[in-house]
C-alpha cells in the first residue's frame, strides 16, 4: 500500500500510484471529507469544464455582421 510521509509544514507528496489512481496532476485541487465518525476521504476536486455548460445566464444577444456593419458606419459618421 502506498505511504507518504507528513513534513514539518503539514505537507505530503502524494505517491504516483495515488495519483494516477485518481487522476490528478500539478495544480488540480484534491479535497478531505470529514465523516462524523472521524473518517477522512480524499477526493480530486477535478471539474469538467463540459459540466458547466449553461451554469451561467447569458444576456449576450447575438449580433448579425449587418447591425456590426451598421454600428460601425453610425460611429464613423460622427465627428470627434
Amino acid at each position: 500500500m502506498p505511504a507518504a510521509t507528513l513534513t514539518s509544514k503539514g505537507q505530503i507528496t502524494l505517491p504516483k500510484a495515488i495519483r494516477k489512481l485518481m487522476g490528478v496532476d500539478t495544480g488540480d485541487q484534491i479535497a478531505f471529507r470529514v465523516q462524523e465518525d472521524g473518517k477522512v476521504y480524499v477526493e480530486p476536486e477535478n471539474v469538467d469544464l463540459m459540466s458547466l455548460k449553461g451554469v451561467l445566464k447569458s444576456s449576450v444577444r447575438g449580433v448579425s455582421v449587418e447591425d456590426m456593419n451598421e454600428a460601425i458606419a453610425q460611429e464613423a459618421g460622427k465627428s470627434p
